[in-house]
């Protein structure tokens, strides 16, 4: 997208605030009218006052330069503090899109871009928009007008040496398009850099504990420092750009100057000119230096500030995920169909899955196992639509779940996963998560009870309103994982996918888990993935997947009497289990 167009697209975030903008703008013009004021006083005061000893001019003058300031810094404060006002609420705006769109992305969008990137995109580029949208604005109007202006009352006193000053401007433009390049270039550098700054913090923060325990503070150190050392290599880059301009700018209007000057001294000596005109043209050539180096200086800012935009509209306008769905199921049964289907996760036609046909009973609990990376995982996360099957299709109740409403079909879908996700809030809002948030204390109590949680909840200082942490750092794993079935258990769905959820626990937490699971399930149309085999041995159905196919389907005693591939497993498990 052209400067011009991604200008124009960011103004128009400004258009809902066009009446503080236009209040804004005002003080601009008054601001910038009041510019040549000063150099048009000189002339009759000079003439006035010291050749012609005028008493009128002599008395009202200082009148009309204090009022004249007055009226300069009412102007000023009011342009000010309106267009930093539209700037602040510009940046709210922008970062409001931004996060809307980052909740309906799909899943494909995370797994190729990394936190700090986007996190980096919501704090850093946004702000650097507002420059552009906003500051910039403001400079560039002002400086044109004062420019204008000053250029009006210099042909008003002398044309000739007017054209002569303009000889200067086709050369500075030259200058500002060459440099702006490198500045746009060189913006795109830092953001990204930035991002990747922002990714190291973030990935260390996360992971003090095993910083601290493998000795990777050296490590983290060198990382950080390496991605600051290209941010300030990138920043220096803009600086180069920024500072040559402005000296280059300005010796031109200087050789200008000197050879205005000198054709205005050789006019006084004919009479063409008189000593007030005289001072009056120069201050107005001076004044012009000032509005021209702002007009020149303001290319680094925008140049930034276009780079971020171009950044920030690429995630606004990534596409969402897809939503064509129309129909509601109301309640499911919970009855699922797999229709030979296939998924693969890149373009290199490696499939995770293939051709999986399989049927769920409502109320079936169907156990997916296999080795890792045989596309247990991959399977579960298409029926919640996380992901689209590049061949088949899967039925929720007969009805292909890609003809249904996003919210409709996830309303009917519950997880927990061995990754529990909680929030820094309270123990009931993480229960009462999302759309369950209006429900009663009453009912988030016996989900808490249904799932064992209760017994630690009341041992806390706040009870439910206890704050967790982030991520529930402030519960041990087992805990997390009995919060994370209460929120499952209070959404009340017809199917429940498990995956993982009593790994990593210890015998005393996988029991109270377990029982927790056991309520849950009940009912329910239950996919659960599991690496221990133990944990899934009263699933009504087992599934091996093998590269992304069914090897072979049954009772976990079926299962062992076939001694194939799952008896194998379990073998395996079995042996490394009494071993240890």
């Amino acid at each position: 997208m052209s400067g011009t167009a991604l200008y124009l697209r960011l103004v128009r975030h400004v258009r809902p605030y066009w009446r503080v903008f236009a209040l804004g703008v005002l003080g601009i013009i008054i601001v910038a009218a009041t510019e040549p004021a000063l150099p048009a006083l000189l002339k009759p005061l000079l003439d006035g006052v010291f050749v012609e000893k005028n008493e009128a001019v002599i008395r009202w003058t200082p009148v009309f330069i204090l009022g004249l300031f007055v009226i300069r810094g009412f102007a000023e404060y009011v342009a000010q503090f309106a267009l930093s006002w539209v700037g602040n609420r510009l940046v709210m705006d922008l970062r409001g899109v931004m996060f809307r769109k980052l909740l309906t992305l799909p899943a494909r969008y995370y797994d190729d871009q990394t936190s700090g990137n986007l996190i980096s995109k919501l704090t850093f580029d946004v702000m650097q928009v507002t420059t552009a949208a906003t500051s910039v604005l403001t400079a560039v109007f002002k400086d044109t007008l004062v420019i204008i202006g000053l250029l009006g009352w210099m042909f008003w006193l002398n044309w000739k040496l007017t054209l002569l000053a303009l000889v200067m401007a086709p050369v500075i433009v030259l200058v500002v398009r060459v440099i702006s390049v490198r500045l746009r270039n060189s913006s795109r550098e830092v953001q990204q850099q930035m991002g990747d700054m922002t990714q190291v913090i973030q990935e260390t923060i996360e992971g003090h504990r095993v910083v601290k325990l493998f000795g990777g503070q050296d490590y983290e150190q060198q990382r950080f420092d390496a991605q600051a050392n290209s941010v300030r290599r990138q920043l220096m880059k803009q600086v180069a750009a920024a500072a040559a301009s402005v000296p280059i700018v300005q010796f031109i209007a200087a050789l200008a100057l000197a050879t205005i000057v000198y054709l205005a001294t050789q006019q006084s000596n004919t009479a063409q000119i008189t000593v007030g005109g005289f001072v009056s043209f120069i201050t107005a050539m001076l004044m012009l230096t000032a509005p021209l180096k702002r007009v020149t200086s303001v290319n680094e800012p925008l140049q930034r500030g276009l780079a971020a935009a171009e950044s920030v509209f690429a995630l606004i306008d990534q596409a969402g995920e897809p939503d064509t769905g129309t129909a509601d199921p109301g309640r499911a049964r919970g009855e699922i169909r797999f229709e030979r289907v296939s998924f693969a996760y890149g373009t290199d036609g490696r499939h995770a899955l293939d051709g999986i046909d399989l049927a769920i009973a409502p109320g079936e609990t169907v156990a997916l196992v296999g080795a890792s990376g045989s596309g247990k995982t991959t399977l579960a996360n298409l029926v919640p639509r996380f992901y689209t099957p590049t061949g088949g299709r899967i039925l929720l109740d007969g009805h292909d779940i890609s003809d249904l409403k996003l919210a409709a079909l996830r309303a009917n879908i519950a997880l927990v996963s061995q990754d529990v996700v909680l929030f820094n809030d309270t123990v009931a809002a993480n229960i009462a998560y999302g759309v369950m948030n209006k429900l009663s204390r009453a009912e988030i109590i016996a989900a808490a009870e249904a799932a064992h949680a209760m017994e630690f909840i009341k041992q806390m200082p706040g009870g439910l309103d206890t704050m967790v942490g982030e991520n529930g750092v402030k519960l041990s794993g087992g805990q997390r994982q009995r919060l994370a079935i209460a929120r499952a258990l209070l959404k009340n769905a017809p199917v429940l996918i498990l995956d993982e959820a009593t790994s990593a626990l210890d015998t005393e937490s996988e029991r109270h888990v377990q029982a927790a699971l056991e309520v849950l399930m009940r009912g329910r149309t239950t996919l659960v993935i599991a690496h221990r085999l133990s944990t899934i041995e009263k699933a009504h159905r087992i599934v091996v997947l093998d590269a992304g196919r069914i090897a072979e389907s049954g009772s976990h005693a079926e299962l062992l009497a076939r001694e194939g591939k799952y008896a194998q497993l379990y073998r395996n498990q079995f042996l490394a289990t009494t071993e240890s």
